[in-house]
């Protein structure tokens, strides 16, 4: 789970790039607005990942390590798979919107045939994100986590509602990339 995790980070950094090679403010707005977003998802999903162990203290290492998560810990399920939805950039949550932005500047420069690639690989990439969220709640369950942390808890509870209700309230976010932009662009 964390290798997918490294090529999944991998490919972000792919989508982050579209911004960039479009330029300009919208751009470089669209890849501040990703990183943002993409900071939020991916410490959600690697403090799901790291706070799973077995009472054995045997971490996470497989994917099918997930099977039935949604049985046994609910509510790291469905951090987990806000998380996972939100990478593969299903609306409205703001891997969506952070995606959305790199694309319409890609659009804006005219390069059209980036975007497509981009919105192509998501849709690809999504089988992956998706698989996740199928095992943990169609597959049988494995043998439970030990409890997490408070701590634990409050960072994945935080991420993912910062993840889940960012359309929302996307104006502090948007208004201070683009802000970041414009001074970045100005000197």
């Amino acid at each position: 789970f964390k290798r997918l995790m490294a090529y999944s980070s991998i490919g972000h950094v792919g989508y982050a790039l579209i911004g960039l090679a479009a330029g300009g403010q919208s751009g470089l707005r669209g890849v501040l607005i990703y990183m943002a977003i993409y900071l939020f998802m991916n410490a959600g999903t690697f403090t799901c990942i790291i706070s799973m162990r077995r009472p054995d203290g045997r971490a996470v290492e497989g994917i099918d390590d997930l099977a039935g998560l949604g049985r046994t810990d609910p509510a790291m399920a469905l951090a987990l798979a806000i998380f996972m939805f939100s990478m593969a950039g299903i609306p409205p949550l703001a891997g969506f919107f952070g995606k959305l932005y790199v694309f319409l500047a890609a659009v804006e420069q005219g390069m059209w045939a980036l975007a497509v690639i981009g919105v192509l690989t998501s849709v690809v990439g999504a089988f992956y994100y998706i698989r996740v969220v199928k095992l943990m709640y169609f597959d049988a369950p494995e043998a439970s986590f030990v409890a997490r942390t408070p701590s634990v808890s409050l960072v994945m509870a935080g991420t993912a509602a910062f993840t889940l209700l960012f359309f929302a309230l996307p104006a502090p976010l948007v208004g201070a990339a683009q802000a970041a932009a414009a001074s970045l662009l100005a000197g």
